[in-house]
C-alpha cells in the first residue's frame, strides 16, 4: 500500500494518490491531471476511482477531465448528483482497492453529499481517514456552502456535529487523518500549518471534538467568526457539478503569446483585463495603464477569485519570463478559463512599441514614519478585519481587500493615501484596482505593517477585556 499527498501551497489543498498492487485512487486531483497520470505510469498501476469527497467550492476539480483520460470511475457521497458520469456511493459502502478497502462515510455537514473515506489496510484495519472538508488538523469545515440548499448553515452545522460524532470520533485513535485543506484556506477559520494528522491528536485539541460539547455548543462555536465565503466559491462548486472545458483546452487558448499591438487591442477593444502577475516590485516600476495586479508569488488564485467578479472574464496576461503557462494554469484551477494570451517580451516589449507605461510611488518605512512626524497623512490599511483589529496605526482607515470592490466609495479621489498591508503585496493589489478606478494619489508603504512596527509610529493594540 502506497499513500502519497500532493500538496498545492497557493491552493491550501492536498490531494491524494492511493496504490496497491496495481490500482490507484485519486482523491480530489487539482485540474492539471497529467502529473497524476504519470504516477501511476510510472508505477506500472491503473487508475481505478477518482474520489471525490464533495463538491469543492475553493477550486475546480480535475475528476472530469481524468476520468475522460483513463476511464476510471468518479465516486461522490450520497445524494450527488452530476451533469456526467459518476457513481453515487451509498453510506457505508466498500469499494476494493488492490489488496485494500474503501469504506465511504456519509459525513454532511459541509454540504449534503461530503463523504470521509475510511482506507482499511490489507488485515482490515482501519488505517486512515480522507476527510475533505469534514475535519481539519485544528478545525472543521464550514457549514454555509452547500448548493441550493434550502437548509441554514445552522442545520448544517447541526448535520456536522452527527457527523463527527457518530461516523469520525468512533473511530480508534492511530488513525492518520488525511485533510483536503491546511493553514490559508478560506474553507475553515482556524486550520493548522501541519497538513497530516493523527485522530487522537485531534480529539483532544480541536475545539469541534470536545467530548462533553453538545450540538447547540458546537453549532455556535462553528458559526462564530466565519467570514461570508469569496464570491467564487458558489462558482466553482457548480462548474465541480456540471463540468467544464478540458484543461487541455484552456491552456492552448491562454497560453497564446501576443506582440504588443494584438494585447492592445484585446485589451482596449475586446475588453479584456489586464492582469499583471509579476512582483509588486516590477509592478511598482512600471506596468501597463489600468492593469490589475495580483502576482503569482503570492495567494494569486485565492485572491482572483475573491476580486475578479466575472469568472468568464477575458484575461490578458503580463507574466514573467517563462511563466505564462503557470499563470494559466493557476487561474484555471480556481474556474478563470477565459485567458486569451499573455504579452509577449512583458513590459520591455511594450515600452519599445512605444505604449504608455505607468508606475506606482512607493516609499520605504522610513521614509514613511519621516512624513507621518511633520505631516497628518491619510492612511489606508487593506489588511483583513482581524489583523486590524489585532493592531493598527492610530487614525488609519480600514479597508480590507476583500471588500475594495464594494466599498470603494469610501476612498476619495481628491486625498492622497499611504497604502499598506501586512507585508507589501496586498497593498500593491489594492493600489492597482483603485487606480484603474481613477484614483491615482496613492503611494505604497514599502514591507507594509511587519516594518511599520519596528518604527516609532503610533500604533493600538487590541487587549483582551477582563472580567472582575
Amino acid at each position: 500500500m502506497k499513500i502519497e499527498q500532493l500538496y498545492t501551497g497557493c491552493l491550501a489543498q492536498g490531494a491524494y494518490y492511493i496504490e496497491s498492487d496495481g490500482e490507484v485512487a485519486i482523491i480530489d486531483p487539482l485540474r492539471e491531471i497529467q502529473q497524476y497520470v504519470d504516477k501511476a505510469k510510472a508505477n506500472n498501476a491503473n487508475i481505478k476511482y477518482i474520489l471525490e469527497t464533495h463538491f469543492h467550492a475553493d477550486f475546480v476539480s480535475g475528476h472530469v477531465d481524468l476520468a475522460k483520460q483513463t476511464g476510471a470511475t468518479i465516486v461522490f457521497g450520497p445524494g450527488a448528483s452530476t451533469d456526467y458520469k459518476i457513481h453515487t456511493a451509498t453510506d457505508g459502502e466498500e469499494l476494493k482497492l488492490g489488496k485494500v478497502t474503501l469504506k465511504v462515510l456519509h459525513t454532511p455537514g459541509h454540504t449534503l453529499e461530503s463523504a470521509t473515506y475510511l482506507l482499511k489496510d490489507e488485515n482490515g484495519k482501519d488505517h486512515a481517514i480522507f476527510s475533505g472538508d469534514t475535519l481539519f488538523l485544528g478545525d472543521v469545515g464550514r457549514p454555509d456552502l452547500a448548493i441550493k440548499s434550502d437548509l441554514t448553515k445552522e442545520d448544517l452545522a447541526g448535520m456536522l456535529f452527527d457527523s463527527l460524532r457518530n461516523k469520525i470520533m468512533p473511530l480508534a485513535d492511530d488513525v492518520i487523518v488525511y485533510p483536503a485543506h491546511g493553514a490559508g484556506s478560506a474553507c475553515g477559520k482556524n486550520l493548522s500549518k501541519e497538513t497530516v494528522g493523527i485522530l487522537g491528536e485531534q480529539k483532544q485539541t480541536n475545539y469541534a471534538l470536545r467530548a462533553d460539547m453538545t450540538k447547540a455548543e458546537f453549532i455556535k462555536e462553528v458559526l462564530d467568526g466565519i467570514a461570508p465565503p469569496p464570491q467564487y466559491f458558489a462558482k466553482n462548486a457548480m462548474m465541480n457539478k456540471m463540468g467544464y472545458d478540458t484543461f487541455e483546452t484552456v491552456l492552448k487558448t491562454g497560453n497564446v503569446p501576443l506582440n504588443p499591438n494584438e494585447f492592445e487591442a484585446l485589451a482596449y477593444h475586446e475588453s479584456a483585463l489586464v492582469l499583471d502577475v509579476r512582483t509588486q516590485a516590477d509592478f511598482i516600476k512600471a506596468h501597463i495603464p489600468n492593469s490589475i495586479f495580483i502576482g503569482l508569488n503570492g495567494g494569486f488564485a485565492p485572491w482572483v477569485g475573491a476580486l475578479i467578479k466575472d469568472i468568464k472574464q477575458p484575461i490578458v496576461l503580463v507574466v514573467p519570463e517563462g511563466k505564462s503557462e503557470e499563470a494559466v494554469t493557476r487561474l484555471s484551477r480556481v474556474g478563470y478559463d477565459n485567458t486569451l494570451g499573455y504579452l509577449n517580451g512583458g513590459i520591455e516589449a511594450w515600452k519599445a512599441a512605444g505604449k504608455d507605461i505607468d508606475t506606482l510611488e512607493s516609499v520605504t518605512v522610513d521614509e514613511f514614519a519621516k512624513r507621518a512626524k511633520s505631516e497628518t497623512l491619510n492612511i489606508l490599511d487593506v489588511r483583513k478585519d482581524g489583523e486590524y483589529v489585532s493592531s493598527h496605526i492610530v487614525d488609519a482607515q480600514h479597508l480590507s481587500l476583500d471588500l475594495i470592490n464594494e466599498k470603494m466609495n469610501e476612498v476619495s479621489k481628491d486625498k492622497t493615501y499611504y497604502v499598506h498591508c501586512a507585508g507589501g503585496y496586498r497593498s500593491v493589489i489594492a493600489a492597482s484596482i483603485l487606480k484603474a478606478r481613477g484614483f491615482h494619489n496613492l503611494i505604497d508603504v514599502d514591507g507594509g505593517f511587519a516594518a511599520i512596527k519596528q518604527t516609532d509610529i503610533e500604533t493600538t493594540d487590541f487587549v483582551c477585556p477582563t472580567t472582575l
